[in-house]
């Protein structure tokens, strides 16, 4: 249905899909995914078609309608997690290495399952999966997110620099909902003391509260109350110690900055490279010429 009316107004436009494409910008080939209903589009994507397309709000009104993940299949380790991020008034995180997967962009999401998995269809199922959790945060009066990232998380590149700078500027988008807060612990400060791991504080509408942490292809839950606030004081401080969500954003902003000037400049190299590959033609096209003895003057 969604893509039906994106192809409507764009063709009522005068657009091909790789123009708007361009203009967004994105892949063609992401457009042509939303269209055809075989890729699940973001809601900063309706909002952009719908001020590109000038459809009044049409697109965003029938992104917010629809229900996107009908069924989708996690992993059997992660399904209890998955059960209580669909029922949580509230979730504190801390995040090393990757961002965390309520925050992931479908790019993003797809080159991380890529490294582990080499199966197109379980990618993109794993995938799936995991953005279904992230519609109810993003929704109106969602629950209370609050993630704090380390540094690494916006360094450690995944994918390719478009894909992390398409990442930071999603963060930047989504920490200005009301109800989630994204804070960065900074790289140069070792006098922060960090978690050993990843974790996340969930609490649940009856008031019960877990401790979820992740090892490989495992979740850990403890709903221990004296754990629990060992990690919620723990997590406290941290908080406390990271840079504030308006620094965190300027820090991001520099992060995504950092990457559009990669990728600028592999551009300008792959230009270069195209210029001297042109140029190394013409030189052997001149070299295969036949020759032909110039008529000198007699003395």
């Amino acid at each position: 249905m969604f893509g039906e009316v994106l192809k409507h107004f764009r063709e009522a436009a005068g657009l091909m899909q790789a123009g708007l494409a361009a203009l967004i910008p994105c892949d063609r080939s992401h457009v042509a995914r939303i269209e055809a209903g075989t890729r699940v589009p973001q809601d900063a994507f309706a909002k952009q078609c719908d001020e590109l397309l000038g459809t009044g709000g049409v697109l965003v009104r029938l992104w917010g309608r629809i229900d996107w993940y009908p069924e989708v299949e996690h992993p059997d380790w992660f399904e209890r997690r998955a059960e209580m991020d669909a029922k949580a008034v509230a979730l504190r995180a801390y995040q090393s290495q990757a961002i965390p997967g309520l925050l992931q962009t479908p790019d993003y999401a797809t080159a991380l399952f890529s490294r582990r998995l080499t199966n197109a269809d379980e990618v993109e199922e794993r995938v799936r999966a995991r953005l279904s959790r992230q519609q109810r945060f993003y929704a109106d009066g969602g629950p209370l997110y609050v993630a704090v990232l380390d540094e690494s998380c916006l360094r450690h590149t995944v994918g390719s620099s478009t894909v992390m700078r398409d990442q930071c500027a999603h963060l930047l988008a989504v920490g200005r909902l009301p109800h989630i807060r994204i804070q960065v612990v900074p790289s140069d400060r070792p006098d922060i003391d960090r978690p050993d791991a990843s974790l996340s504080l969930i609490e649940l509408p009856d008031g019960h509260r877990w401790v979820y942490s992740e090892s490989l292809d495992s979740g850990h839950f403890n709903d221990n109350p004296a754990v629990y606030a060992r990690h919620s004081r723990a997590y406290d401080v941290l908080r406390a110690d990271a840079l504030s969500a308006r620094e965190s954003a300027a820090l991001i902003s520099d992060v995504m900055e950092g990457y559009e000037h990669h990728e600028q400049a592999g551009a300008q190299r792959g230009d270069l490279g195209q210029e001297q590959l042109q140029r190394s033609k013409r030189r052997r096209l001149h070299r295969n010429r036949p020759r032909f003895p110039r008529r000198r003057p007699r003395p």
